[in-house]
């Protein structure tokens, strides 16, 4: 067995020069930073007082969940001989909040757009969501359904 580790740090930003005073006296901005990569500019969700110019932590999961499914999904296509030729996913999330302001998610659901080179690919084509969603390391490790919707076409 392998173990990955990965290391990022996330700075908070939104310090107006009074701290955590008060509710409304802090913005929720942060910035999420990896040696050789680009900042994330991040923020909490505008329901929660955060900037909609910035990505919030539930966008990113559903992200994460959309990328390791297509990554999958792409080296298993890679592997079984079907030619992807574009791939386009429009994920949803389903969060539920309560009334004491904790939250989950109860679902997420995939809706891959798929291209083919060939029609005689489709039938594999749809196939291989079913093996890159048992594959996914992001979807085994979350305790809410990740379900996809798959849309194959030929180019």
């Amino acid at each position: 067995m392998s173990t990955h580790d990965y290391t990022l740090t996330v700075t908070w930003t939104g310090n107006r020069g009074a701290g955590t005073s008060g509710p409304d006296t802090y913005d929720r901005d942060h910035v999420i930073a990896a040696a050789g990569k680009p900042d994330l500019p991040g923020s909490a969700d505008p329901s929660f007082r955060g900037d909609t110019a910035r990505w919030n932590p539930e966008e990113l999961l559903v992200a994460s969940l959309s990328q390791c499914h297509m990554l999958w999904y792409l080296g298993l296509a890679a592997a079984a001989g079907v030619v992807v030729v574009d791939y386009r996913d429009d994920p949803t999330g389903t969060m539920v909040e309560h009334p004491d302001g904790a939250g989950e998610f109860t679902e997420v659901v995939l809706h891959p757009t798929v291209t083919v080179a060939e029609a005689a690919m489709t039938a594999r084509a749809e196939s291989l969501h079913a093996r890159a969603h048992a594959k996914c390391f992001i979807a085994r490790s979350v305790a809410f359904p990740v379900r996809h919707r798959p849309t194959v076409v030929t180019a």
